[in-house]
């Protein structure tokens, strides 16, 4: 008994041993790797196409509005007093194409204090929205093409795409706070007062002593223009495409080049992610589903 308790215990010592210096089992990580999701667009609906050379579109945030400025001409730079600006609903039908008429060539658009503004060629166009009347206009000195506008805590902000400079206006008075930034056109401000704007050499903010920093060097010619948060971007270029862009890459989300459909001055309905796109030439609106 004594001998087979011996060999018992030291048979329990060895597999003490080996179980101790036999390497431990681990169990396997799986790291999961997040999906990347390509930004895209998806046609929702088009409007008929009686909106005429439509150049840019305007959600109003705050009442659900659209607003579309019609160049109602083949000359963007035409004196010709047929422009206006219509309304179309969220579903895409045409509440009024002339809600306010008179104009020459109306381009950009943004609200501020309860009226649109609006650029004419060389003219800054205030319209009264509750009576829907033009209540002043500006001869900008110099002007030649102004075209995309921003507005920003009682500022509003608008380009010239000839002379290549950024006005702002504020309490009755005009002034230009940026030069030599070579066909500038889109322009948009972040919810922090950053401006940012498009022009031939891509997409870049202004910075608080004036001086401006290239965000993307490869979106260049830009249009329209959407700020998403987060240091993302959607802009348009009037040829027919349209680009979700950050610091570091673009994706071609729509292009229309090959139908000749433009892609003008974009507007951007934030809470539901919907894009809606101004084909100029051929009359109509077009509204898309962002997904990113």
């Amino acid at each position: 008994m004594k001998t087979n308790l011996k060999f018992a215990l030291l048979g329990l010592s060895a597999t003490l041993v080996f179980s101790q210096c036999a390497p431990q089992k681990t169990e396997e990580v799986v790291e999961e790797v997040a999906e990347v999701k390509t930004p895209s667009l998806t046609l929702l609906w088009e409007t008929a196409d009686s909106l005429m050379t439509n150049e840019s579109v305007l959600f109003d945030d705050a009442t659900g509005t659209i607003y579309v400025s019609n160049i109602e001409g083949q000359d963007p730079l035409g004196k010709d007093g047929k422009g206006s600006i219509g309304i179309i609903s969220k579903d895409g039908k045409i509440i009024n194409a002339s809600w306010v008429s008179g104009l020459n060539a109306p381009k950009g658009m943004a609200i501020s204090n309860g009226k649109l503004y609006v650029t004419d060629i060389d003219e800054f166009v205030e319209i009264d929205i509750a009576t829907a009347k033009i209540s002043n206009k500006w001869k900008v000195e110099g002007a030649q093409f102004l075209n995309d506008v921003a507005a920003h805590e009682g500022k509003v902000y608008f380009t010239d795409m000839n002379t290549g400079k950024v006005h702002a206006y504020a309490d009755g008075g005009i002034t230009t706070i940026s030069e030599g930034n070579e066909s500038i056109n889109g322009i948009a401000v972040s919810t922090d007062g950053t401006i940012l704007g498009l022009d031939a050499s891509g997409l870049k903010k202004w910075n608080a002593d004036g001086t401006t920093t290239l965000i993307n060097s490869a979106v260049t010619g830009g249009d329209g223009l959407i700020i998403l948060g987060d240091g993302n971007f959607v802009a348009s270029r009037w040829q027919g495409e349209i680009w979700f862009a950050n610091d570091s890459t673009q994706t071609l989300m729509l292009d229309t080049k090959a139908i000749e459909s433009n892609t003008a001055d974009i507007g951007y309905n934030a809470a539901e992610k919907i894009v809606y796109v101004p084909t100029f030439f051929k009359n109509k609106v077009a509204a898309y589903k962002l997904d990113y």
